[in-house]
């Protein structure tokens, strides 16, 4: 069994090119279906069933776990079992059988657009050299919609200023290109010109954005900033990925297809995009409710 768990990260982690958390969840919830299995008298891989599979399914929703856990749990324990048939360690594959639980997905929390618009210029008013970082890191974000982690791993390399694009490398290691507009342009000239110049340092290499240290900004230091801005603007606690469910909602309400926003955003599934027509019409139902005479 733990010669099975340690094959299955390595696959996960060198084959499936996963990301270090998801090795660490998937594998976490191998660990405990194996453990699972071994009370009730397995020993090997080979003996897991799929009413094992479901059992372990079972405690785990009766030990409290939301459905968005289970949905994961599943999805562990399928990839496990695929990847186990695979490797000639069961006969069969009894997680071809298992039903996912679906998960309850909240709508994502959406800024209006005048209220996306004050916090991307919040940062105006400071012209220093902190000032125009957050002034690019707020510009940027909203502009193009990536995520906190793929902002701060940008280098200079990877904008292209002359197509006002940037290359992202997201989630499994995949690359896209996303364009960004005038005002996160500007903002990016006044930061190369006046506000990394000022910061940059032998710790900086060739991040974009930096740190008021000189380093490479973090992503904690990213959502502290961005959260500040938004309070010092009177709206309410605002993450970067607040600011990705604005733009991607924004584009649609404009009149983008969700082709076009799934790749924008890097969605490796077009059901992950589709929360944002959700949104739309239940902003639109609002609308409707509060301005219709017979609503």
């Amino acid at each position: 069994m733990r010669e099975a768990v340690d094959e299955f990260a390595r696959h996960l982690a060198a084959e499936r090119n996963r990301s270090v958390h998801t090795v660490r969840a998937y594998v976490g919830d191998v660990v405990s279906l194996l453990d699972h299995a071994a009370r009730g008298g397995a020993a090997r891989p080979a003996e897991l069933t799929l009413p094992v599979l479901r059992g372990w399914l079972a405690r785990r929703r009766a030990a409290g776990h939301a459905r968005t856990s289970l949905a994961r749990h599943a999805a562990a324990a399928r990839t496990f079992t695929a990847w186990a048939h695979r490797e000639g360690l069961t006969e069969t594959d009894p997680g071809q059988r298992l039903a996912s639980p679906k998960a309850h997905r909240d709508l994502p929390t959406v800024l209006r657009a005048d209220q996306a618009e004050a916090l991307v210029t919040a940062a105006n008013a400071r012209p220093d050299a902190v000032g125009l970082r957050d002034r690019l890191v707020l510009e940027l974000l909203y502009a193009t919609g990536i995520r906190v982690s793929e902002l701060c791993g940008l280098d200079l390399g990877d904008v292209d200023r002359m197509r006002r694009v940037v290359r992202v490398v997201g989630k499994g290691d995949k690359e896209r290109a996303v364009p960004y507009g005038l005002p996160a342009d500007q903002a990016l000239t006044a930061w190369l010109r006046h506000g990394r110049p000022a910061l940059a340092n032998e710790r900086s290499g060739n991040a974009l954005v930096l740190g008021a240290r000189g380093a490479r900004l973090q992503a904690t230091a990213a959502r502290r900033l961005v959260d500040g801005y938004a309070r010092a603007a009177g709206l309410p606690h605002t993450s970067p990925h607040d600011l990705r469910h604005s733009a991607a909602t924004h584009l649609l309400e404009g009149g983008a297809d969700l082709r076009s926003v799934q790749e924008l955003l890097g969605h490796a599934s077009l059901s992950s995009t589709q929360i944002y027509t959700h949104v739309s019409i239940e902003r639109l139902r609002a609308a409707y409710e509060q301005a219709h005479p017979r609503a």
